[in-house]
């Protein structure tokens, strides 16, 4: 893995030296022309894409910004001129970017429609929403395969998962918030869950990463609709954990990329999103470390999340607030 801290900070805007980034690296040595990534995701994870990408073009960089889903979509309304590709897991900001005007028309892009949107967003990634379990902590106790078998496992236990759980605070995460209105649509199962994790204390977390390194440490025991993709990573090397995903209604999404309409290098842009398709295509697993993506005629898929208006639904302020309100009253129970 070739990637080096940023050195080019007298260059910087002076926005990037304020915003707390939650990792920043500069891939490549040769800066003549530098590709700025605004991402979602974890640095690990597309370190081997963006490898892959420089070693067919030595004489550029990658500048790789690492934020949260909901830092990442009001950051870059701010300052579209600053970022050439946009990378999130929270389709509904990202459909909002697009129909609002801010990603660039990739026509020469070939790619399923029910993957793209307008030739403007392509998602790349099939990723579930997973349960993840502190293997240890359900010695002797029946494995939750659906979310009112947790449920039961909660109520029956209360002293041992007290304080214990952990799940998204969806008013400052955007992935929360999408998982979270995705399963109320679906089945009041969810608002019958976050009144028994509300009772229980649940600790609240903005990303996925910080509810599996709390999971592994003993801190929580049980974390709810965590990223598949990470908790299954970690589950690779980490027998402590159990990782779920739920039998009774999959919630599965699917992470994205756009060009900036006011991107600095279009041309180097567009070549980066035709790599990443091009990759998850070809299942390198490992240049591509992330779940690719998982065709809609396929019926042994779990049902993604949809590329569709309706998405933007619950981004509606009146929606939000209302699902946010009911959300606060389930889950902080002062």
């Amino acid at each position: 893995m070739r990637y080096i801290a940023v050195l080019t900070l007298a260059f910087m805007p002076a926005f990037l030296f304020a915003q707390p980034w939650e990792d920043e690296q500069l891939f490549g040595s040769n800066t003549s022309q530098t590709l700025r990534i605004l991402s979602s995701t974890d640095t690990s994870f597309f370190a081997p894409v963006i490898d892959s990408f420089i070693a067919a073009r030595p004489n550029i960089a990658v500048q790789y910004l690492v934020t949260g889903t909901a830092d990442l979509d009001d950051v870059f309304r701010q300052n579209p001129d600053q970022f050439d590709v946009v990378i999130s897991s929270a389709m509904d900001l990202q459909l909002k970017l697009t129909n609002d005007g801010f990603a660039r028309q990739l026509p020469s892009i070939t790619h399923p429609d029910w993957a793209q949107w307008r030739s403007s967003l392509f998602a790349f990634t099939t990723e579930p929403a997973a349960i993840a379990l502190n293997t240890a902590a359900f010695d002797g106790l029946p494995t939750p395969r659906t979310r009112q078998d947790l449920i039961q496992v909660l109520r029956e236990n209360p002293d041992q998962f007290i304080g214990k759980i952990g799940t998204y605070d969806v008013r400052q995460s955007g992935l929360g918030y999408l998982f979270a209105t995705q399963d109320a649509r679906t089945s009041e199962t969810f608002w019958r869950l976050m009144e028994v994790m509300g009772s229980l204390d649940a600790k609240l977390y903005c990303c996925s990463g910080d509810m599996i390194d709390d999971l592994i440490a003993g801190q929580i025991l049980v974390a709810y609709n965590v990223l598949g993709s990470y908790a299954l990573g970690r589950a690779d090397t980490q027998d402590t954990l159990t990782v779920i995903l739920p039998s009774d209604f999959p919630t599965t999404m699917m992470r994205s990329a756009l060009v900036s309409k006011s991107a600095s290098s279009p041309d180097l842009a567009e070549a980066f999103v035709s790599h990443l398709i091009a990759l998850q295509s070809d299942g390198a697993r490992g240049v591509f470390p992330l779940p690719p993506l998982v065709g809609a005629q396929d019926t042994s898929a779990r049902a993604s999340i949809s590329l569709e208006p309706a998405l933007m639904t619950y981004l509606d302020t009146l929606k939000r607030q209302t699902f946010v309100r009911e959300w606060e009253e389930a889950i902080i129970q002062e």
